[in-house]
């Protein structure tokens, strides 16, 4: 490997704009020399926007083509695993984009067939917001003791459509029309990871979900009910299809301890209790800024060698909780 990591980008869709400014932030440590994507005109746009010189395809064409020392999987989950293990063969270290496959079983196989000493971290932005990242400090310092009690609500219009017959939702990302796994799989697989890392391990007791929008395949509200350690009790509460919202989502969080509270509603983060705080957060600078601390994550570990926080095997944990709440919702054969 080189001083300057070369990397190719698997995709060029909606979400490699944010992929591409991340690696951007990072030409002193490494570089996207290649893109990989079917579509032309999408290839060509981010060649022409970064500055790419090299655009393929396919992944496969990208990756015999040599000269790479990693690649970022930014395609479709339903070709995760087969891009993952293609990039395995060509002995390159791989950041691939939430989940590793579209179920647990497959993503379960994936990990586990991976050739001795691949370097796999799965892009797992969420918990890597700036916001969540403080609220993790000040739960770890013991702001609110032990948490007996936590709640986070995600509500918004975009499965609604507005004046002119259109679904915000689905005209901010088209794919998610056709995933018959939507809401849990696809958006609060975020927040089940980001739980994980602000409470530690979970458990799903019990999930309910609906499909209300006719444009939808999968769910676009669900309700997800969770136990943690020391009796703790987690409820996730999610709907697109919410009147009087924004067609934009925001993250509401509480966490309940026996020394204080802790909220984070969009970008306001606050603790109640005895020693009461406050910080902002600029919602723009914290979305991209989650993207530029993922990415930065995987290369500083990359160079020193030590564990990914987001490897293979926490992934898989937070894939059984999505697993979970299909089979308790009665929807585990949903693909």
């Amino acid at each position: 490997m080189t001083n300057r990591l070369r990397v190719g980008l698997i995709g060029a869709g909606w979400v490699t704009q944010y992929h591409l400014r991340a690696w951007a932030a990072l030409r002193d440590k490494a570089e996207i020399v290649a893109i990989a994507d079917p579509s032309s005109s999408a290839r060509s746009a981010r060649m022409i926007e970064f500055g790419i010189p090299q655009g393929y395809e396919n992944a496969a064409a990208m990756l015999a083509a040599n000269g790479l020392d990693a690649v970022d999987i930014a395609a479709p989950r339903a070709v995760h695993a087969e891009l993952a293990r293609l990039a395995a063969r060509h002995g390159l270290a791989i950041l691939c984009q939430k989940p590793l496959a579209p179920t647990l079983p497959e993503a379960t196989e994936l990990a586990a067939g991976l050739p001795l000493g691949t370097r796999l971290m799965v892009h797992e932005n969420w918990r890597f917001r700036a916001s969540y990242r403080e609220a993790a400090a000040w739960l770890r310092a013991g702001a609110v003791g032990a948490p007996f009690a936590a709640r986070l609500a995600l509500v918004s219009s975009g499965a609604l459509p507005g004046a002119e017959g259109r679904y915000p939702a689905l005209e901010r990302q088209p794919f998610i029309r056709h995933e018959r796994r939507m809401l849990v799989a696809e958006i609060l697989i975020h927040h089940l990871d980001t739980l994980r890392m602000l409470l530690g391990p979970l458990e799903v007791t019990a999930c309910s979900m609906n499909r209300t929008c006719p444009e939808l395949s999968g769910e676009d509200t669900a309700i997800v009910q969770l136990r943690g350690e020391g009796g703790l009790a987690v409820q996730v509460f999610a709907s697109f299809a919410a009147h009087g919202h924004p067609a934009g989502a925001v993250d509401r969080l509480e966490i309940l301890g026996p020394k204080g509270a802790l909220t984070l509603e969009g970008g306001e983060l606050s603790l109640a209790g005895a020693a009461p705080r406050q910080q902002s957060f600029d919602a723009a600078a914290v979305y991209q800024g989650s993207y530029d601390a993922t990415i930065a994550h995987f290369v500083a570990r990359l160079a020193d060698g030590s564990p990914f926080e987001t490897g293979p095997e926490d992934n898989l944990q937070t894939l059984a909780l999505v697993e979970d709440c299909y089979r308790l919702a009665g929807l585990q054969e949903m693909r």
